[in-house]
């Protein structure tokens, strides 16, 4: 996938914002592991401390959450 990023906005929420919108679509499922972030500067073109700015928004969001060792993985939401 080709990602075309709005230099003009913060890539950072413009990623998160990708990956949130995934989860929402179901194409990263509760529990599937979400890109890490290599994959994620790999993908969109970014340095690792803004992949990793991204991820931190979504745990922050309560989207994904970390598993020390492993990755980061997309949380249960809760019923609501």
């Amino acid at each position: 996938m080709s990602s075309e990023l709005d230099r003009t906005r913060p890539v950072w929420r413009q990623v998160a914002a990708t990956i949130a919108a995934r989860i929402a679509d179901g194409t990263y499922p509760v529990g599937a592991k979400v890109p890490s972030v290599v994959e994620l500067s790999t993908e969109f073109g970014i340095a690792a401390s803004t992949a990793q700015k991204a991820l931190a928004h979504l745990k922050a969001e309560g989207l994904v959450r970390a598993e020390v060792g492993l990755g980061s993985f997309v949380a249960e939401r809760p019923e609501g």
